[in-house]
């Protein structure tokens, strides 16, 4: 191979291996729907619905907006359930590197609910602030209605799986241990709304693109001096 080809071909290669440790070394953040089947404790007896629900992160400076949504009605009530009447909260199971509880709560409902009509829950969101480095699951916790002076209970039944895992760091760089942490630093947030799944710290990508470079960077240094090398070989004495 003559030493054009063979400088082109060191090139090329070190370019392929720095994106490759930036893609296969990115942290991950999986989002899965999950069905739940819900026991519901209702002001007129006991009811059972079942919802897929989605939940997504975003990071938000040192934490991650956390936002649940249902994508099914729950429940139902005998009497229509005019606009503003009824007001949605949630827990979220925290697992892996983290435990405790995550609260999440939304608007009330913007438009009236008819009667005997399954319930359309708005997206509920929190703040999550990792005490704890490592994957978290977020899975599905109990659901609380609010309406018309009455408090409906809705709780899953068939331990269903995450719904959400994220690879988190914590911001005081705490290591992933057992036991130990409650609730994660979380706090609840009024606004609705979704988001896409969080694909990790962006300081872990920021240094594994550093690292990119440095092979690619690292490569072109070698075909130089090959190159070099090839040229003072061919000079006449």
């Amino acid at each position: 191979m003559s030493y054009r080809k063979r400088t082109a071909a060191l090139a090329t290669a070190a370019a392929l291996a720095g994106s490759a440790v930036v893609w296969m070394a990115a942290p991950a953040a999986m989002a899965e729907v999950v069905n739940v089947n819900y026991a519901c404790k209702t002001p007129i007896g006991d009811k059972s619905a079942v919802s897929p629900i989605d939940i997504k992160g975003v990071r938000s400076g040192s934490g991650y907006k956390i936002t649940m949504s249902w994508q099914k009605g729950v429940s139902s009530s005998p009497v229509e359930l005019g606009a503003g009447s009824m007001k949605p909260s949630a827990t979220i199971r925290l697992g892996g590197a983290d435990s405790g509880t995550l609260e999440v709560s939304g608007p009330a409902n913007q438009a009236a609910i008819p009667e005997n009509t399954p319930i359309k829950i708005n997206d509920l969101s929190g703040t999550y602030t990792p005490k704890k480095t490592g994957k978290v699951t977020f899975t599905a916790g109990v659901l609380t209605i609010k309406a018309l002076g009455t408090t409906t209970t809705c709780t899953p039944t068939n331990n269903a799986g995450p719904s959400l895992t994220l690879d988190v760091t914590a911001s005081g760089g705490g290591s992933s241990t057992s036991g130990g942490s409650t609730s994660g630093g979380a706090t609840s947030d009024g606004g609705s709304g979704g988001g896409l799944p969080q694909t990790g710290p962006e300081d872990s990508a920021i240094a594994l693109g550093t690292l990119g470079g440095t092979v690619l960077l690292a490569g072109a240094a070698g075909a130089l001096w090959l190159t070099r090398r090839g040229r003072t070989a061919r000079v006449p004495r």
